[in-house]
């Protein structure tokens, strides 16, 4: 079996920037190796934040565009509603001037039937 060396301070100080030297050039490496991605990465990003606001504004220009529709459909609605309602109304009032001039009718013939009767009773009585 081997010994056990114990390290001093100094040699687990060196050990350790060891490490960390070589850990900063393997991420050195890595980074050169990314900037050639980076560029790449950065357009594709950018093309999609792109296409992304074109999409919004499409949205936003189809939503305004359906309010304006649904708002002049609204309006065209109100304004039949109220022609209707005009026609409505005036019909009534035909209808009403109607029945008071059947109603007028109807109390004339009785009123003459009356007088036919009265006079039918009294030259009977003579």
């Amino acid at each position: 079996m081997k010994e056990y060396k114990e390290t001093s301070f100094a040699d687990r100080m060196s050990t350790g920037a060891k490490a960390k030297q070589a850990q900063l050039e393997k991420a050195r490496a890595m980074a050169r190796a990314n900037q050639a991605g980076l560029a790449e990465r950065q357009a594709a990003r950018a093309a999609q934040n792109a296409e992304r606001e074109t999409r919004l504004a499409n949205r936003k220009a189809e939503k305004l565009a359906k309010a304006k529709r649904d708002a002049e459909d609204r309006a065209a609605r109100e304004i039949a509603a109220a022609q209707a309602e005009k026609l409505a109304a005036a019909q009534r009032e035909i209808d009403a001037a109607e029945r008071a001039k059947r109603e007028i009718e109807r109390d004339a013939e009785r009123k003459a039937a009356r007088d036919a009767r009265y006079s039918a009773r009294k030259a009977r009585q003579k």
